[in-house]
């Protein structure tokens, strides 16, 4: 969903235009949803098994506290199951000129949980992708992460358009998100912007397909990433979603989600 989760200051990864490819007035609700969303209650162990999908029985419900989501504006959804694939139960999605997620409402502090470690399987790369471009805005694979809005890190006028917000959905929008995507073209360690806001930053973390159709593995620091992204250290995280999208460039994509998990030290 081309920019779809992309939490921001005024909008997620889309403009506010009705129009089809304009979506981020629904982008900005998804990342209220996930405030909506009951917390995700913290222990104090040193992992988090946020999202434990190797543990779901296939074809049954979405781990604990794990919630669809969709946009007002695009009509055709990303389909989501859990299925067996290989050993183990996975997240398979499948996106046909479409766009939505699976989103977990989070209340946590990076200090203490600084270590994100997920597996992901991608089918295919979308040949017109483009994070650089609102019309290339969609990707086979994303994790992203959404950020607690601060009024002490934004300008009056910032402060004005989040209030605006809150007005019309009852809930303040969070203060700026990071998505974790695999690319096409864009090499890997790159940082850019989103295409719809610099509220919001992709950094590639898979590009190309020599590794298409098979389990990768990852491990980001994302307290550090957040810092190196927008220069300062980062608010508390308030959710985190998986998403599967094609909707700005019309095409297809196949992808498989393992287990998501939070770790308090680097191992």
């Amino acid at each position: 969903m081309g920019g779809k989760p992309a939490v921001v200051v005024v909008i997620p990864t889309k403009s506010l235009s009705p129009t089809r490819s304009g979506t981020g007035i629904q982008l900005l609700c998804c990342g209220i949803v996930l405030w909506l969303l009951p917390f995700h209650c913290i222990s104090a162990e040193a992992v988090l098994e946020i999202g434990p999908f190797s543990k779901s029985a296939p074809g049954g419900p979405l781990p604990d506290g794990w919630q669809p989501q969709t946009f007002k504006k695009i009509q055709k959804h990303t389909s989501y199951e859990l299925i067996k694939e290989g050993d183990e139960t996975a997240i398979k999605a499948v996106a046909n000129d479409s766009a939505s997620g699976l989103t977990k409402a989070l209340d946590l502090d990076l200090k203490a949980y600084p270590i994100l470690e997920w597996r992901w399987k991608v089918g295919n790369l979308i040949a017109k992708g483009n994070p650089r471009t609102k019309a290339g805005d969609d990707y086979p694979a994303r994790i992203y992460i959404t950020f607690k809005y601060d009024p002490n890190r934004v300008s009056v006028w910032e402060r004005a358009k989040y209030g605006l917000v809150k007005l019309l959905y009852g809930v303040y929008p969070p203060h700026a998100g990071i998505n974790y995507i695999w690319e096409g073209k864009l090499p890997v360690g790159s940082i850019i912007p989103n295409a719809y806001t610099d509220r919001l930053r992709m950094i590639v973390v898979e590009s190309g397909a020599t590794n298409l159709n098979q389990w990768q593995s990852y491990r980001r620091n994302v307290f550090e990433d957040y810092k190196q992204a927008f220069g300062e250290e980062p608010p508390k995280v308030s959710g985190i979603a998986i998403m599967t999208d094609t909707d700005n460039t019309g095409e297809s994509a196949t992808a498989y989600y393992g287990d998501i998990r939070l770790l308090a030290v680097e191992k």
